[in-house]
């Protein structure tokens, strides 16, 4: 986490109760436990709604919240209208607070394992079909300004099944063309190296030799995507150039460069690909992770039951 970005957290923090406490625990998540700058102020944010209701209930240190605390502020998100998947991050952001509180001996017993994780239903990922797919790579044409830069942009988001996060800090030195594999840093700084197709290559290459040396400048500091004042693209303007591009191929408007990483994986496995090999790929810890895209191609469970089961 930068210090500005770090010192504006912690001052919002400080003027609310326990924020000190807070404060430590998302200094220990960025240097000690790895985590990126995005989760961290997303600890924060989380639990700053969390420390409101510890003001509101007089409660001002860390060893004065107890079971009751929790149940209470769960009940409270409930009947805020919290969605399910809300409810549950906030409960993992008060978990993690108290296990860390326990690490440092502020409290004697993280009583918050004696309580079950909110259950909720896992929402399935939105995909695309090849075709669609397709359609979108190929959005960019020569009327755009810079469509050699985003073609490559949309291609590696798909051939890689990187985060928009990860692809920002793609630099050349990642890059291995000649033998088609890149590297790529993943959440906690975790490396994992995926292979690249002909298509993602050679519109990278196209966009190397034509059109980068053009948009080189001081601040490149050899990032391979860059934005017209040569610093390197942001999260949220590849946010935006997918969208664009999804519009003009006449894709929902909900299309985003998450939607090509569920693509990315679904259809690997659609073609054969096995889920060890998919979870490599897209940098999960647990496989159980990677296990949503089996339930995402309903096609190929039906090849797979059509071809298997004794009675067809």
């Amino acid at each position: 986490m930068s210090s500005i970005q770090s010192q504006s957290l912690g001052q919002r923090l400080l003027c609310l109760p326990l924020g000190d406490r807070v404060k430590r625990f998302l200094d220990y998540l960025t240097v000690e436990a790895g985590l990126s700058i995005n989760s961290t102020l997303a600890y924060g944010r989380d639990l700053k709604g969390f420390l409101s209701f510890c003001q509101e209930a007089q409660i001002d240190t860390l060893e004065r919240i107890d079971l009751l605390t929790i149940r209470d502020y769960m009940q409270a998100l409930s009947e805020q209208g919290r969605s399910e998947n809300t409810i549950k991050r906030f409960w993992v952001a008060v978990r993690m607070l108290l296990r860390y509180g326990k690490l440092n001996g502020w409290v004697q017993d993280d009583f918050s394992s004696q309580m079950d994780t909110p259950k909720i239903w896992q929402r399935l990922p939105r995909i695309c079909s090849r075709n669609q797919v397709m359609e979108l790579i190929h959005s960019p044409n020569e009327a755009d300004a810079y469509f050699l830069r985003d073609r490559a942009l949309l291609e590696l988001l798909y051939a890689t099944g990187m985060r928009a996060s990860e692809v920002v800090g793609l630099t050349l030195q990642d890059l291995n063309l000649k033998i088609g594999y890149l590297r790529c840093f993943g959440k906690g700084r975790r490396e994992r190296v995926v292979p690249l197709g002909r298509a993602a290559i050679g519109a990278v290459e196209d966009y190397l030799k034509n059109q980068r040396p053009e948009l080189e400048g001081p601040k490149s500091d050899r990032y391979v995507l860059l934005s017209r004042t040569g610093r390197p693209l942001g999260r949220i303007e590849i946010w935006r150039l997918v969208k664009k591009y999804a519009i003009r191929a006449g894709m929902p408007r909900s299309i985003s460069p998450h939607t090509l990483r569920h693509c990315f994986a679904t259809h690997l496995l659609s073609g054969g690909a096995d889920l060890r090999s998919v979870q490599e790929m897209l940098g999960h810890v647990d496989i159980a992770t990677t296990q949503i895209y089996t339930h995402v191609d309903q096609d190929r469970l039906r090849s797979v039951h059509k071809q298997f089961h004794p009675r067809q």
